[in-house]
């Protein structure tokens, strides 16, 4: 059984490696978020290892070089543009 000091120390190591690294997420992490972060990670390993952009490009007819380009190029807006947030639709409305 856990004790309170020990659900303190697992929180306040959660909340280090959530500061450290931006890919772990927070509590007010919303799903466009996770899902950019999904793909630009993929995209990046896609581009950092080279048999899978062989495998792309072979299976997309394309060079190597034009495979990695468009996957840079993606890595920019993956999910295309983030979704206005509520409070700025409403206070649209209202005008």
């Amino acid at each position: 059984m856990a004790t309170l000091s020990d659900r303190l120390n697992i929180n306040s190591q959660i909340e280090h490696l959530q500061a450290k690294y931006v890919g772990t997420g927070h509590a007010d992490f919303t799903k466009f978020e996770w899902a950019l972060n999904i793909h630009r990670d993929s995209y990046a390993s896609y581009v950092g290892h080279h048999n899978m952009v062989s495998y792309f490009g072979v299976v997309e007819n394309e060079s190597i070089g034009r495979v990695k380009y468009e996957f840079v190029q993606r890595m920019l807006l993956p999910c295309g543009l983030p979704p206005k947030a509520q409070d700025q639709s409403e206070d649209e409305e209202e005008k």
